[in-house]
């Protein structure tokens, strides 16, 4: 039996996680989560958005996420449980808020996974054509659920070995992306197109691609989510690495973009999710689409989905060990300690979600920044509500303005959703207060009897 249970089972304590993590566990964890070749993922779909300022795309997706992280550095002292912004809403706002904002990012937390099922099986698809990218969902689902049963210990030595992978693959096509700019394929060099140009700025498209960039941010914030599992007594520790995986991750795509963005002029991509692996072909060699699709389905596919289920098992426990969600997802694992009812249940959900997304990625996307984007507004009013209102530190650079140039320009970047991805985010929004008035009504009634 773990420490945890032991703790619960003879003092009446709630479950607790086990603290085993250092820095950079938390590092690793989240450049794992961001994934170094998340601009591959989404590059068709950011250059056609933003009318190939697919750099200037990237850049100002980070700078939206760091007034972000800033405001999830500044809670993670305050608040150092599981939940992440679940946990910052309730300690802040009150239970109902926390409920929201747990609700909220559970959408988000809940969807990346099948969006990286969905883009493993976009990759197979290329090399096995024959095969339904079901089959290769229900397959990755399996492998993560198995690795990750084991702790979140044997889940860190695999995201350090899937990190370092992800670093070499973008060395090695960054390097023959430049080969062929030299060659003159694309703008023939490297210029400043993708960055800036005049007869390519579009407010409107800035901001849709924007929209979609974000995405390849997200994970930064769910190292929050092991807030429970850190060693030691220094709080300062998760918001360096919240910040520090931002930055890391912001320079690495930058970069990336920068490269393929004077490579892409000259193609016409046919599928935008497959967007990548034509560039590829076309500007290296059939050979090389071909590695690089093994590569993105085994090494990207089997392991970038890790430490996305752990985020939102965290994210169930949290809740359900406050009654916000049944009870029985805050149960851990007799020998690991592993919330493994939040991750059997998160799987469950990130395989339907998967299967019937397959053909939808484009949406997929969108739908998981509706969420995060949508907990990020209240992670923001939560620092007001604890530092700058109910501190009266006075900070009000960092306690009030911060949070509320993030609350603008999380609105701003919504604003360039599709329309679907609105209406089925607001559908979820919808249901998660409409059950939240059911729970609160039924605690009420618990506290008056």
């Amino acid at each position: 039996m773990s420490t945890a249970q032991v703790l619960g089972a003879h003092t009446g304590d709630p479950p607790r996680l086990r603290r085993t993590l250092t820095y950079y566990d938390l590092l690793i964890y989240g450049l794992a989560y961001v994934s170094p070749v998340a601009p591959l993922q989404t590059l068709g779909f950011v250059w056609k958005a933003s009318n190939g300022l697919i750099v200037l795309a990237y850049i100002l997706g980070a700078v939206c996420m760091y007034f972000t992280a800033k405001s999830y550095a500044m809670m993670t002292q305050t608040v150092t449980s599981a939940g992440s912004v679940y946990g910052f809403a309730r300690h802040s706002l009150g239970p109902f808020a926390g409920f929201v904002a747990g609700w909220m990012v559970l959408l988000d937390y809940l969807l990346i996974p099948a969006y990286i099922y969905v883009l493993m099986a976009v990759a197979m698809a290329d090399l096995l054509p024959q095969v339904d990218r079901a089959v290769w969902i229900v397959l990755l689902c399996s492998v993560t659920l198995g690795i990750n049963w084991f702790g979140v210990t044997v889940t860190s030595r695999v995201n350090l070995l899937s990190v370092g992978i992800q670093l070499f693959l973008i060395v090695a096509l960054l390097a023959l992306a430049l080969r062929a700019l030299h060659a003159g394929l694309g703008n023939g060099g490297l210029t400043l197109r993708p960055v800036y140009s005049g007869d390519l700025i579009h407010a409107g498209a800035i901001f849709s691609a924007t929209s979609i960039c974000v995405m390849s941010f997200l994970g930064f914030d769910a190292v929050s989510t092991l807030g429970e599992e850190v060693k030691g007594d220094d709080k300062r520790v998760m918001g360096r690495a919240i910040v520090s995986v931002l930055v890391l991750s912001a320079a690495l795509f930058a970069l990336v973009a920068w490269v393929l963005g004077n490579l892409m002029p000259g193609i016409v991509i046919k599928d935008a999710a497959a967007a990548i692996y034509e560039l590829v072909g076309w500007a290296i060699g059939a050979w090389a689409a071909v590695i690089l699709a093994w590569a993105m389905a085994i090494v990207v596919g089997f392991t970038n989905a890790l430490p996305m289920q752990v985020g939102v098992a965290r994210v169930l426990f949290a809740m359900g060990r406050d009654r916000q969600l049944p009870a029985a997802l805050a149960k851990l694992h007799p020998k690991y300690g592993t919330p493994y009812v939040g991750m059997l249940l998160a799987t469950a959900l990130s395989l339907t979600v998967a299967i019937a997304m397959r053909f939808k990625m484009d949406e997929l996307v969108s739908l998981v920044n509706f969420g995060a984007l949508s907990a990020f507004l209240l992670l923001h009013a939560s620092v007001i509500a604890v530092f700058w209102v109910r501190g009266r530190s006075g900070r009000w650079v960092v306690h009030l303005a911060v949070p509320l140039v993030g609350i603008v320009i999380v609105l701003a970047v919504m604003s360039g959703m599709s329309p679907l991805a609105m209406s089925l985010g607001i559908f979820w929004l919808i249901a998660g207060l409409g059950y939240g008035l059911i729970l609160r009504k039924r605690m009420q009634t618990q506290l008056a009897l």
